[in-house]
């Protein structure tokens, strides 16, 4: 069933777009047409903007309320979220291709516990703390929200990924502007929906959905003062020279190649591991920026480890994403499947062993899939174990000892996440302590909202969740009492 939305979500309320400009969807595993919506135009930036600016400089707005009252209004967000979550994973897995099996859970409740993790925060936030000056006499510190946040969120996880931008800015008294990808726009109406029903006064959130143009506006816009950014690197460079032009405060989520370290000892009984490892790997078709898509083997297991992760993919159920029985599901759209082909062919052109996958899965002839695909005897230096490819696509890297698996994890422009996997805990803590990267697994991936969430090198700038979330959102005065 197609679905047509004919407004934008400004200042609390649907209003006309100012352009005729569409958006259209299509459902990732059919190609059907399953809705459209306005694209957003600079005057609706602007209206945006300013309604966001509005509510911020309200004397008795959202940035003057208690904690504790931002807190209730955020429970009652996150609450509605919550009735909300299958309706939120389907419309998801249709746009993007992610599992129903994992959508309702990833996409549906994550903004709800993300939300409630950021309230349990504010009792522990205070707006103001006395200090004593060092020269004599007292001090108080202010810890005051930053003003008005543009958010740009990608299509891979579009709520989750919103709402490490909202809950914690909502939580410092900001008010935001929201743009997410024209990819997957159908899902910011049911947020929208709950946010009117949580009574978040108007002009707190703010929707614009659009491509790059209207990112680009808002990143520059002369009213806005944080850009929260998840997405390309190359993206992620343009925004930050702009920020930094202007100099406006940034966080940038960008791109990732991480290593799944296999040590010498780990246990790969797939009954037993199966389940993390596809999380730390292939989630959302590989459609995740932390995947662990370089397989780093011992020499001493390496032809064992390629049987393994043959065996792992070829298991993966491929097939519509709204079948409970689907693992892999399609890519996003047509360019996106394109793509991660090209990278196929390169990594075969380029002397990898094609040991799994490669193709388009047979039997389905609409949708844009790809098969789980697995390379060995793959080169660290070559473009597909060092490029991120966005896809279910892994390589499998040699190594002779844990230095040279540690060299090799860190031979990477990147550094967002990573995982060691080992049935020694001591080892596990030995070599993560050594890999330049943001974030880790042990025997797993799961990132979760009390961990501190970003990356080093091209993987970006800055830190979402964990207990630092809120003061990311705020600026310190100092009051010489």
């Amino acid at each position: 069933m197609s679905v047509s939305h004919d407004k934008l979500f400004i200042g609390g309320d649907w209003v006309s777009p100012s352009s005729a400009a569409r958006i259209a969807v299509r459902n990732a595993s059919t190609e059907e047409p399953i809705g459209e919506a306005p694209e957003a135009a600079e005057a609706d930036v602007d209206a945006a903007v300013a309604a966001a600016r509005r509510a911020f400089d309200d004397p008795s707005g959202w940035s003057q309320w208690e904690p504790t009252q931002r807190g209730a209004a955020m429970e009652r967000l996150a609450s509605e979220l919550e009735a909300r979550a299958q309706e939120i994973g389907r419309l998801v897995s249709e746009q993007n291709g992610m599992p129903i099996a994992l959508s309702p859970l990833i996409e549906g409740m994550t903004p709800v516990g993300t939300l409630r993790y950021m309230v349990s925060l504010l009792a522990g936030s205070p707006v103001e703390e006395e200090a004593a000056r060092f020269l004599g006499g007292d001090l108080i510190i202010r810890h005051e929200p930053v003003g008005v946040v543009g958010g740009i969120v990608p299509w891979n996880y579009p709520q989750t990924l919103s709402s490490f931008k909202y809950a914690p800015a909502l939580a410092a008294g900001c008010t935001i502007v929201l743009k997410p990808s024209p990819e997957t726009v159908l899902d910011s109406y049911v947020f929208a929906e709950a946010v009117l029903a949580a009574g978040i006064p108007p002009g707190v959130i703010n929707i614009v959905p659009g491509g790059r143009d209207i990112g680009a506006y808002l990143v520059q816009h002369r009213d806005v003062d944080k850009i929260a950014f998840t997405g390309s690197t190359a993206a992620g460079r343009q925004i930050a020279e702009v920020c930094g032009r202007l100099l406006r405060p940034v966080s940038l989520e960008l791109g990732g190649k991480s290593a799944a370290i296999i040590l010498d000892d780990a246990d790969l009984d797939l009954a037993t591991i199966g389940q993390n490892l596809f999380a730390a790997t292939l989630v959302n078709n590989g459609q995740t920026c932390y995947a662990g898509t370089r397989i780093l083997a011992p020499r001493s297991r390496y032809d064992e480890v390629v049987d393994i992760f043959a065996a792992f993919a070829s298991s993966l159920p491929v097939g519509d994403a709204l079948d409970p029985g689907t693992l892999i599901g399609p890519l996003v759209s047509e360019r996106q499947r394109d793509r991660v082909e090209r990278y196929i062919a390169k990594g075969t052109s380029d002397g990898a062993r094609l040991v799994t996958g490669g193709g388009r899965p047979a039997g389905l002839d609409k949708g844009w899939f790809v098969q789980p695909t697995i390379f060995a005897d793959v080169d660290n230096r070559s473009t597909i174990a060092q490029e991120e490819i966005f896809g279910p696509v892994l390589s499998v890297i040699e190594y002779t000892d844990t230095d040279d698996a540690i060299r090799i994890a860190n031979d990477s422009d990147y550094g967002l996440g990573g995982s060691v996997w080992t049935t020694d805990p001591a080892r596990a803590r030995a070599v993560v302590r050594r890999v330049r990267t943001g974030t880790m697994g042990i025997n797993n991936y799961l990132p979760d909202p009390a961990g501190p969430w970003g990356g080093v090198k091209a993987s970006g700038i800055g830190r979402e969740l964990g207990p630092g979330a809120i003061a990311a959102y705020q600026q310190l005065k100092t009051v010489y009492a």
